[in-house]
């Protein structure tokens, strides 16, 4: 912690006497605003409530009740005879990594950001004995610059089974090394620099940083109840990039109207649809709609990767499509020399040709359900709107604006808590505000304080924002 930083005469914040909020409050908030945004530190020595009061031209009262407060929140401390120091002061919102894998340390806090898998699910004897028999394969000379022929077989059947894409034979299916892997590959084998993309807004950054190093250029599209708005598409576009099974962040599913909407429109401009299957395997409430992939095979690219149903560690993924794209792909692995490491397709294909797979999807079908009542049960009955909770796992819990969304990321986190903000997953300016709640990746037994410490978190503020 870094000592003796007064703060100065330039307070980071106002007060609004007209406004009807209390001025204790707007005090209170205005302290934890300077705080998440980095305009105040950890460290930082704030006035006595006597030299504040004088300043704001309040009563030593409010400014009493504020620092109380944010005492009891866990953001101040009074050391005796020295003052009062910030003690938590988040990184500023948007600082965090791109996409919903971060990679960030978090600082002890109890993490319910949105992407992460049940890494808890995975039954370690069957772990280890996949690892153990792709470890004792001999290496080869070459790699298959397809993938290893086991985990495209296993994927296929994967997908057939789970998904219903009878289509993906595996030769149609190539290995990736992630999603955004696959994106970069498609934009760099397929595009010209400048070519654009639509992409949903807000959606997967690490997508959209994969489609702009490519050279493209991308052009967010909204979102709403019903996922990306396909009335708003550009008639540029040479790709649209979606995930239709369970949007990311917002968690809508794209009925099959609009699902069709899109193909027609593929099919009417020329674009090639990149259809990300986020959460695809996670289903709750409804059955599961048709992939795009099936209703136009020559139209869609299908994307999918084992990081969300095992781990990101094993920079798994897959791509099926028509040939000519799966052509242009390899074309361009053949010219730069690169292609999916084989360790992680290996321990998959062990997964699989054991039943160890299909035993783990069933084992996240019985557990997440669970998961995703508790959540749900505790911020309803809060009185918050959740959204998303029909498919995969995470919610969204949207908020009236931006600043609400910085006092809950703000007051959890002073609470131990991280929620992941939208301002994380918009492409461009924030227009749309709330929260992406994740409830994968916690152990069983921390999830429920978790949940309850957001909930009394995000109904506070949206309490004190009313």
């Amino acid at each position: 912690m870094r000592a003796n930083r007064l703060v100065d005469d330039d307070l980071p914040f106002t007060l609004a006497r007209d406004s009807g909020v209390p001025l204790a409050v707007q005090v209170a908030d205005g302290l934890r605003r300077a705080a998440t945004t980095g305009a105040l530190r950890s460290g930082d020595r704030l006035p006595s409530s006597r030299e504040l009061a004088g300043r704001l031209g309040v009563s030593r009262t409010v400014i009493t009740a504020a620092y109380d407060q944010l005492h009891a929140e866990g953001w101040l401390d009074g050391r005796h005879g020295s003052g009062t120091y910030l003690t938590a002061a988040p990184e500023p919102v948007g600082a965090r990594a791109d996409g919903p894998e971060r990679t960030d340390p978090l600082a002890g806090l109890l993490d319910l950001g949105a992407g992460a898998p049940a890494i808890e699910a995975i039954d370690a004897a069957a772990w280890r004995r996949a690892w153990r028999a792709a470890s004792d394969r001999m290496p080869s000379i070459r790699k298959d610059r397809r993938g290893e022929r086991e985990y495209r077989e296993a994927v296929a059947e994967h997908l057939l089974r789970h998904r219903g894409l009878g289509a993906a034979s595996g030769t149609r299916v190539l290995a990736t090394a992630g999603t955004s892997a696959a994106a970069g590959e498609l934009a760099a084998a397929l595009l010209r620099p400048g070519d654009a993309v639509a992409i949903e807004d807000p959606g997967y950054q690490r997508a959209a940083g994969a489609f702009r190093a490519a050279g493209a250029r991308l052009v967010p599209v909204p979102v709403d109840d019903e996922g990306l708005r396909v009335d708003l598409l550009p008639e540029d576009a040479k790709m649209v990039y979606c995930t239709p099974a369970h949007q990311f962040p917002l968690g809508a599913r794209m009925p099959a109207a609009r699902r069709v909407d899109l193909i027609e429109f593929a099919r009417r401009t020329g674009a090639l649809v990149i259809e990300d299957d986020y959460d695809g395997e996670l289903r709750y409430d409804t059955a599961p709609l048709p992939l795009l992939a099936t209703l136009a095979p020559d139209l869609v690219v299908h994307l999918g990767t084992t990081s969300k149903i095992l781990t990101p560690s094993l920079g798994a993924g897959w791509l099926v499509a028509d040939p000519a794209v799966t052509a242009a792909v390899l074309a361009h692995r053949e010219l730069t020399g690169t292609s999916p490491a084989p360790a992680g397709q290996q321990v998959v294909a062990e997964l699989a040709r054991h039943g160890d797979l299909a035993r783990h999807l069933r084992r996240l079908r019985r557990e997440m359900p669970a998961r995703r009542a508790l959540v749900v049960d505790e911020l309803r009955g809060r009185g918050l709107d959740v959204r998303g909770d029909d498919a995969g796992s995470h919610v969204f819990v949207p908020l009236a604006t931006a600043d609400e969304e910085d006092r809950a990321v703000a007051a959890a986190r002073a609470l131990g808590v991280y929620l992941d903000p939208l301002a994380r997953h918009h492409l461009g300016p924030r227009h749309t505000y709330g929260i992406a709640l994740g409830y994968a990746a916690l152990a069983a037994a921390d999830l429920p304080g978790a949940v309850r410490l957001a909930g009394a978190a995000l109904a506070r503020v949206v309490e004190w924002c009313a």
